[in-house]
């Protein structure tokens, strides 16, 4: 089986302002550059661990982009398809998900 490269997706449209990529024109966001030391100041560092962790098993799946935001830290491919906001003792965070995937772990499923 041969794999074949998605070249026909249209380019990203990048916001003039902040310059982040989006996968859709005009996309709602609030536009800011954070950096990713700011989520982990006044946290004990197996937050950054932990989440150093969960970047590499992203990673591991093939390219991403980290996106430090003000309130989160987004996994972006063509869109954001992960995020994680460190608090004291954990991460939180969400997936996105082309199918609905029941899990324990999962603290709340939308459709």
């Amino acid at each position: 089986m041969t794999t074949v490269a998605r070249d026909d997706r249209p380019a990203r449209w990048r916001c003039p302002r902040c310059r982040r990529q989006f996968a859709n024109r005009n996309q709602s966001h609030a536009c800011g550059r954070h950096k990713l030391s700011s989520h982990f100041r006044g946290k004990p560092p197996e937050i950054r661990a932990l989440f150093d962790a969960v970047a590499r098993a992203v990673k591991d799946c093939g390219p991403v982009r980290v996106l430090p935001e003000k309130t989160r830290i987004a996994f972006q491919v063509r869109m954001s398809s992960a995020q994680v906001t460190p608090r004291q003792r954990w991460l939180d965070g969400h997936v996105v998900l082309a199918c609905r995937l029941e899990h324990p772990r999962f603290t709340r499923i939308e459709s």
